[in-house]
Parts: C-alpha cells; structure tokens; sequence
C-alpha cells in the first residue's frame, strides 16, 4: 500500500526527520485496532481524513497515547483483543491501533511507558504496548512492536481520553441529576493477580440477577481487557463499564488522587443507572500500590458498603481477612479459586471469622441476596 508523505518546511534536524503520513480509507480498515482504542479506532472509521501518523524522534508517548506500530515478532501474545473483543490472531507485518500504557502484572510483566517511539512490546492483548523492565519466568518473550508513528488529529497527538464516553473531571449529566442516589455498592478484591475475582464478581451478579435485581458492574482498576466487561455482561449486569471508558488503558502508576477519582466517578456513573446494586472490581493483590492506598483511603468506606473477597488458598484467606477488618471494612465474604478445592475450603473456614462461599454458589439467588448490606 503506498504511502502518502507530506512535504514539510524543514525547520531543524528533528523536522528533518519528521514523518508525516495521511490516513486514507482503505489504510484505516487495514490497521488492526485493539479494545483499548475503540472510542478512537470508531472514529478513524467514521473520519479518516482527519487523522494522520507521525513519526518524530523528538516525540515523547505517555499513557493513553495511540501509537500505530507494526507487528515485528510474535511472543507472549499472539492475537490482539478487537474492540468487540474478538481475539483476533496476528501476523508479522501488520499494522496494529494499541495505546501506551505502564502494566503491572505479577503473573506476566512489569513494564513502563518508554521515553521514545523505538521498539517496545505488547504487553497487554487488550493493547497496551510498552517497555518491558521485568517479567514472569514461565512465560514467553513479549511480541514485538515496531511504532510507525503517533496518531495526530488536528496537530494533536491522540489519546484515548479523546473520544472516551465518561470522563472523571466531568459526570454525565444522568450522574449529577441523581446524586442522591444510592444503591448498595459491594466491591470485589483479592489476593492476588489471577484469585478468581472477575470470575467471583460475575457469579455474584448473576446471584443478584436471578433475586430480581438490576445489577451495574464495573472495574475500577487494572489493565484493560474486554473479557471482564463481557463477562459481567453475560452475567446479566444491565449497565457494564471499566476504566477504559474514562480512558486509561491501565490504572497503574496514575497519580493516585486520579485512581481516588476514578473509583467515585465509576461507583456514581452506575450508581445513577437507576440499578438495585452496585458491583465494582478492584484489580490485582491488597499489595499492589493503588489497591493498598484506596483500602487506607476513607473515601473506600465511604462509597462501597460491603467487600466480598476472592482468596487463591487458605493462608493468603486468613492474611488478608486480617488486613481488610484492620482497614475498617465490611467483609461479607471470602470465595475465589480457594473454593476450587474442598479441603482448602476447610482449611480457610477453620481459620477465618468470615464466611467461605463457593464461587458458583454465589449463583444461587438466596445467597447474593444475602451478601448486600442491611437496609
């Protein structure tokens, strides 16, 4: 496909090096975009023309910044999350639509947002590229990235806050009108990546479902994904949202007063949904830095009614118990991947003051029902 290159004043070296290219139709349905850039990838879609790809040494990408890259060599992750989350394979070559982002991620990779637009990685499937600083030994090298250039409209580097449906500095008008509002909101947290928490949050939901009630559900933090909205979806969650509708492709390493904000203006915007209950995921361990500052925060207690917690065994059940009664919260119940196994169960049970509750029992209407607060 040929390329179309502006010709440009030179100015200086580093507008020598400028490479500026327009984004005509058939190049925009060729470029592979990812979940997180939907909003934008819609948009491209709709207006092409106001859109170019600019390569310049000097540019600086932060968070949420959408890059066109190509796929150099596939890794870890070999298919790429559609904006209707399809899994949608990849191919050495091809042009992807993925946004900057830092990702935390014990299981998989830590990595940072890099200081240029050389070669990164992909280090979310969703789309996040990255730079990779450390990783998990079980799993493969990340697939490599080749940025072709930053997206500009208008002269400006697009970021996914751009073209976002809700914004943490400006409530919908639906939020502000019912700001008396308030339906019982239960967050969902864990130990750890990979706990059973969506999983958890998803039963729940359909235990409250099958009580009769309309349920929102949101992720209030993490890396982006759209298997944890579609699942809430597929629950029956009537009203579903996660940060990257605010946004953000990842929550880690925002400032923390946007977090703060960033939990409120996700529990108001569900909350004003007109649901029965609230439901809201707190990604990743009680150790990772903003789940342990939003615990010590006052603002958690004083928008989340209750917590119900997913444990990946028994010891990390009764550690973490410890740690959420000592933060002043009201812990409804333990479940997750310890209830995979009767005798974890048993052993979690033994030593904890707080109920242990099989995941898929929280199916059962009586027992969602159960969970919410006390009018």
């Amino acid at each position: 496909m040929a390329v179309i290159a502006e010709t440009l004043p030179v100015q200086s070296s580093a507008a020598r090096d400028e490479v500026r290219q327009v984004l005509d139709a058939p190049r925009a349905q060729s470029i592979r975009a990812a979940y997180t850039t939907r909003f934008v990838a819609a948009e491209v879609q709709r207006n092409p023309q106001d859109f170019q790809i600019v390569y310049r040494p000097t540019l600086v990408p932060t968070p949420g910044d959408v890059v066109i890259a190509k796929v150099s060599e596939l890794g870890k992750h070999t298919r790429l999350q559609s904006p209707v989350s399809r899994r949608q394979l990849m191919f050495v070559g091809q042009e992807i639509m993925v946004a900057y982002g830092h990702r935390y991620a014990p299981d998989q990779f830590l990595a940072h947002v890099p200081r240029d637009l050389g070669p990164c990685q992909l280090v979310a499937s969703g789309g996040v590229a990255s730079e990779v600083i450390e990783q998990h030994a079980s799993i493969d090298q990340a697939t490599q990235l080749e940025p072709v250039g930053l997206l500009m409209r208008h002269g400006q580097v697009v970021n996914l806050a751009d073209f976002a449906p809700l914004d943490i500095n400006n409530e919908s008008p639906q939020a502000a009108q019912s700001a008396a509002v308030h339906p019982p909101v239960l967050a969902v947290l864990g130990t750890s990546m990979n706990s059973g928490k969506s999983t958890t949050l998803g039963c729940l939901v359909n235990g409250l479902v099958n009580a009769g009630l309309n349920v929102a559900a949101g992720k209030a933090t993490g890396t982006d994904a759209g298997n944890d909205p579609n699942l809430f979806t597929d629950a029956g969650a009537f009203s579903v949202c996660d940060f990257t509708d605010f946004g953000f492709p990842t929550t880690y390493r925002l400032e923390y007063e946007t977090v703060r904000s960033l939990l409120v203006a996700m529990i108001r915007e569900q909350s004003a949904t007109g649901a029965d209950a609230v439901v809201i995921e707190i990604a990743d361990g009680l150790f990772q830095g903003e789940t342990s500052r939003l615990l010590a925060d006052p603002v958690f207690t004083q928008h989340v009614d209750r917590v119900l917690f997913s444990a990946q065994d028994a010891l990390g059940a009764q550690a973490s118990e410890r740690i959420l009664l000592e933060a002043g919260v009201d812990l409804a119940a333990v479940s997750g991947v310890v209830t995979a196994s009767p005798l974890a169960t048993q052993e979690a049970q033994a030593q904890l003051s707080t109920p242990v509750i099989g995941t898929y029992e929280l199916c059962q209407a009586e027992v969602a029902v159960s969970l919410l607060p006390a009018k």
